[in-house]
C-alpha cells in the first residue's frame, strides 16, 4: 500500500493535509513526525572508554533515558555510579526522554532504577510537553481517539489526560473523535475508568511491527483530516531483553506519509526540548553534553541545538555495529553508521560509565 516504514525518512515536509481541527499548532515550527536532517557540527570524533576521559570539558550533562541510564528495568552497568560520581563533582544533570510519560513520573521511577532524583535538576519528557501543548491549544471542548497502553498499568494513561485539560474528552469511534493522540501503541481505549473502559488491541505491533489492525484507524481518521499528536516519536527501542520494541514514531510516520495525516510530534530530535534542558541547567552551550543512544534523536538534535554529544554504542545501534554491551566498535564501523545516518557525534563511548 506504501512504502517501508522500518526505515526514518529523509524529509520533515507535511506534503497533503494542514486542517488542525480543534487544536491550533500555530507555535510548533519543525515539530512534524520525522526528524530534521542535520549534517554533523564535527567532522571527527573522539573515541573515549569512560566518563573520566571527558569529564573536565563540561559542567553539565543532558542525559537520555532508555539505552543510557536503564534498560526500562535496571540501571546500566556503571550508569548509576556516573551519576553519583558526577553530582559529587558537582555537575549539573537533566534527564531529557521520549517518553510518553509526564515528567513527574519519569522521576518517580529513578529510585527503583538504582538513582537517587535529587541528583538532577529537572526531568524534560516528550508526554510532558504533548500534554501541556494539548492543554494550552483546546480551548473547546475536544473528543480525542486515544492509542495508549494496556491496563493495568502503572501511572495509570489517564494521568496523561488530566495533564491535557479538562476540555478532553474520549471517544473510541474515529467518526466522533477531532483529535488523535498517540500516548501508546497497545489499545484503543475507550472512556471511562481503568478496568471499565473497554480496551480494541492493537495487535502484537510492538513486538512485530504489524499494523493490521491499525491501519484500518489511520484510513478512517485520515478521511475525515483528523490531526494527530504523537507523544513519543521513537521508531524502535532495545527492550530489557535485548529485542527490538517498535514505537509511536513508526505509526506517526505513517499516517504521516502513507495516509497524508497532519502529525505534531514531541520529543527528541526537535531543538525545542534541548533547549528546556538548556534553560534548566543554566549553562552556556559549550559547556554541556548530550548523551544518548541514538544517531537519529539524540545526536541529530544535539548537532541542530549546537551541544556536544556522547554517542553510547551498546543502545539502540548495538545490533547494527554488531558489538557486545560494553564493547567499543571499530572506527570504521562507527564511520560506515555515521555516514549512514548523516550525522556524527563529538565523542563515542561503549556505556555511561566512569
Amino acid at each position: 500500500m506504501c512504502k517501508d516504514t522500518s526505515a526514518i525518512p529523509s524529509s520533515s515536509n507535511n506534503k497533503n493535509n494542514k486542517n488542525s481541527k480543534s487544536i491550533d499548532n500555530k507555535e510548533t515550527p519543525g515539530r512534524v513526525v520525522t526528524p530534521p536532517i542535520s549534517t554533523s557540527v564535527s567532522p571527527s570524533f573522539s573515541k573515549n572508554a569512560s566518563m573520566a576521559e571527558l569529564v573536565d570539558q563540561y559542567d553539565g550533562f543532558i542525559l537520555d533515558q532508555y539505552g543510557v541510564l536503564h534498560n526500562g528495568v535496571t540501571g546500566l552497568p556503571g550508569a548509576p555510579e556516573a551519576v553519583s560520581k558526577l553530582y559529587a563533582m558537582g555537575k549539573r544533570l537533566v534527564i531529557l526522554s521520549n517518553s510518553s510519560a509526564s515528567s513527574v513520573t519519569c522521576q518517580a521511577k529513578l529510585p527503583a532504577l538504582g538513582y537517587d532524583p535529587s541528583q538532577f535538576v529537572g526531568t524534560v519528557t516528550s508526554g510532558q510537553e504533548a500534554a501541556e501543548f494539548i492543554e494550552r491549544h483546546c480551548k473547546k471542548p475536544t473528543k480525542v481517539l486515544f492509542l495508549t497502553w494496556k491496563t493495568p498499568r502503572t501511572p495509570s494513561p489517564l494521568l496523561f489526560l488530566e495533564l491535557c485539560g479538562p476540555n478532553i474528552t474520549v471517544t473510541d469511534d474515529p467518526q466522533q473523535a477531532d483529535l488523535v493522540i498517540l500516548h501508546g501503541v497497545d489499545v484503543l481505549r475507550g472512556p471511562g475508568l481503568d478496568g471499565q473502559a473497554t480496551e480494541h488491541s492493537l495487535g502484537n505491533f510492538m513486538v512485530t511491527g504489524n499494523m493490521d489492525r491499525i491501519d484500518p484507524i489511520l484510513q478512517e481518521c485520515a478521511d475525515r483530516q483528523l490531526p494527530m499528536i504523537c507523544a513519543n516519536p521513537d521508531f524502535v527501542m532495545v527492550r530489557p531483553d535485548g529485542s527490538i520494541g517498535h514505537m509511536h514514531g513508526k505509526i506517526a510516520d505513517r499516517y504521516e506519509n502513507c495516509y497524508g495525516g497532519h502529525v505534531i510530534s514531541f520529543g527528541k530530535p526537535h531543538k525545542e526540548h534541548f533547549q528546556a534542558c538548556l534553560e534548566k541547567l543554566r549553562l552556556p552551550k559549550h559547556k554541556v553534553a548530550h548523551v544518548g543512544d541514538s544517531l537519529v534523536h539524540d545526536v541529530a538534535g544535539a548537532n541542530a541545538t549546537g551541544v556536544a554529544s556522547i554517542f553510547i554504542t551498546s543502545g539502540i545501534h548495538r545490533q547494527e555495529l554488531q558489538v557486545e554491551l560494553g564493547e567499543m566498535p571499530t572506527t570504521d564501523a562507527l564511520e560506515t553508521l555515521f555516514e549512514k545516518n548523516s550525522q556524527t557525534p563529538t565523542h563515542v563511548m561503549p556505556l555511561f560509565r566512569f
